[in-house]
């Protein structure tokens, strides 16, 4: 009785693929792969997690190095000139013509060894601001304006007077005098008086260029302030503007380019540590849009700002170190794999060859085909699976490929359509330039391209509301599409910028629909959810293509002359003129 119940078990056992194919895979893999697996990755981590450490000391300190070149001669000039005697005498009694001389005289010499060739001094007596720049513009008119108390723009002279001495830096666009620099104030201080501001200033996009930039893959070197507020980055759209005169809530900082509140708090603390300890690098591993990066953290401590940089160790070691461990970790499994394929050949593989035989003519389209195997376990019943399966997919062929047909159509329109207003977006806009472009050149017709701005969109944004603005947009498009000729296209470029594509153009049609595109969209103010009534405007820039003229320089001309519309008064049209354009912008105004 009990060999009878044995023999019925050893049957059963053996018809069970299943249980066989995972009691020796999982001795193989046990005995091969895990081991080797472990080591391999516990070998990688730990190497990576050592050179990558050590490369980020070795990367901050050349970092701050090139930072401090770069800034401390310009900080050493700067110091020198607001302890001269003639800036304190003058500074201290403005209004004396002597002193007064004798303090433009020091600064213009100055001007020269400051390696932007450009001053400025605020004086806190009367607030008055001085400026001269490498081209010595303001000779003999050095005074550009007056600071004010209540200006916010002028906030950086108050802010860094009340740190005392010393020198500071501060990123910041001069609304004034149009310039954007990382700019070195000096307190002008006698007697524990503060008595002015002066320094210099290097071009943020130069400085970038020979101090942040690297041809590293995988570094990104940035500087930041004793905030963490960014000042100098690769990528402009990061750094902290006019952040001396910030709240700390409204700055650009460093901890903002992480994940998590942990690695916040670890940057923060690697921050404290190298600035309480002199020279000293520390590096870690942080987690940055869901990707580990190490980070390198040194401070300047002649300028208070600290570099740091983030490193792909995956792009700057070389994975090819471990290529050793890897092919010996192969060649173990290819051993492994070979004794279990050795194994199963007879009991899954030539099993199986038959049924990839059978199921490579279903593959080539002969849905008749049929798996003869006769089993009765898994693999017999897989192959009657097959050929039920060779039978509806003949079927469902037919009717899987139509829907497939209509659903890529359905796609393709959603792709190319915006849909907030349903006209063409810059994509579907970009796809139609060039057959249109195609056929007006062949038929020796022009044609015209006109760029809409919205003016003062983000104003109504900000004031009343994105649903607002998203009405607004809908109604420009609207409109638009109303006024513009059957045969020209138009579409939203982004954002609040639409653009309108003319066939068969010349000069003067393109100017008669560019006053109607004017009248139609300044006519009716446009009626919002609210029932408010918002009188709309647009500026245009236009442009008369040449023949073979593709859409980026097209588009790129009518953006100059849409900007000088802009600083023309806005709601007017201006048309792209070369020889104006070389002088700074296009020329006539409509």
């Amino acid at each position: 009785m009990l060999d009878s119940r044995l023999r019925s078990f050893r049957v059963g056992l053996a018809r069970s693929l299943r249980l066989r194919v995972l009691l020796l895979v999982l001795a193989a893999f046990v005995a091969v792969a895990i081991p080797a697996a472990l080591s391999f990755n516990w070998l990688v981590n730990s190497t990576i997690v050592k050179l990558g450490t050590l490369f980020a000391e070795k990367q901050v300190l050349y970092d701050r190095s090139r930072g401090l070149e770069a800034l401390m001669r310009e900080v050493a000039l700067a110091e020198t000139l607001s302890r001269s005697p003639a800036i304190l005498a003058w500074t201290a009694d403005e209004n004396d013509p002597e002193k007064r001389a004798r303090g433009i005289a020091e600064m213009e010499h100055f001007r020269l060894a400051f390696r932007d060739r450009s001053y400025f001094l605020a004086i806190g007596g009367s607030g008055n601001y001085y400026f001269n720049d490498a081209k010595n513009s303001f000779a003999g008119s050095q005074l550009r304006y007056a600071l004010e108390a209540d200006n916010p723009r002028d906030g950086w002279y108050y802010k860094t007077a009340a740190l005392g001495a010393g020198c500071q830096l501060n990123v910041d666009n001069d609304d004034n005098l149009k310039v954007t620099k990382v700019w070195i104030n000096c307190v002008i201080r006698e007697d524990g008086r503060t008595l002015g501001i002066l320094g210099t200033g290097i071009d943020l996009t130069s400085f970038i260029q020979e101090v942040v930039n690297t041809h590293q893959a995988g570094v990104d070197t940035m500087f930041v302030d004793r905030f963490g507020a960014v000042q100098a980055v690769r990528d402009a759209s990061k750094i902290d503007f006019h952040s001396l005169t910030k709240e700390a809530g409204n700055k650009k900082t460093v901890f903002q380019l992480v994940d998590s509140d942990a690695d916040r708090a670890s940057l923060a603390e690697m921050l404290r540590n190298v600035s309480e300890r002199d020279g000293k690098v520390e590096a870690r591993f942080v987690e940055v849009g869901g990707h580990r990066m190490l980070v390198g953290v040194g401070y300047l401590d002649r300028l208070g700002w600290y570099n740091v940089t983030f490193m792909d160790v995956d792009q700057i070691i070389d994975r090819g170190l471990f290529v050793p461990i890897g092919l010996l970790l192969a060649l173990v499994m290819v051993a492994a794999a070979g004794l279990i394929t050795l194994l199963f050949k007879r009991v899954v593989l030539d099993r199986l060859e038959r049924a990839e035989a059978a199921l490579a003519e279903v593959e080539a389209g002969n849905f008749t085909a049929k798996v003869d195997d006769g089993g009765k376990d898994e693999i017999g019943r897989l192959a009657n699976a097959l050929t039920r399966m060779a039978a509806s997919v003949r079927d469902n062929t037919a009717t899987l490929e139509a829907a497939v047909e209509e659903r890529t159509e359905q796609l393709r329109r959603i792709a190319y359509l915006d849909p907030m207003t349903g006209i063409l977006n810059r994509r579907g806009f970009a796809e139609a330039f060039a057959p249109r472009a195609a056929e007006c050149a062949k038929r020796g017709v022009r044609l015209g391209l006109l760029l809409l701005d919205v003016d003062r969109f983000k104003s109504i944004n900000d004031a009343r509301g994105h649903s607002i603005g998203d009405t607004v947009i809908r109604e420009v498009a609207q409109r638009l599409t109303v006024v513009v000729r059957k045969q020209d296209i138009c579409a939203r470029w982004g954002g609040d910028e639409f653009v309108v594509l003319v066939s068969d153009c010349s000069a003067d049609t393109l100017a008669d629909l560019s006053a109607r595109i004017l009248d139609t969209l300044r006519a009716q103010p446009v009626t919002v959810p609210d029932g408010t009534k918002l009188r709309i405007t647009t500026s245009i820039g236009g442009h008369l293509l040449g023949s073979e003229e593709d859409l980026d320089a097209a588009a790129h001309k009518a953006d100059l002359a849409l900007y000088a519309a802009k600083r023309a008064g806005r709601n007017r049209t201006v048309m792209y003129d070369a020889a104006a354009h070389g002088a700074g912008g296009a020329s006539r105004v409509a």
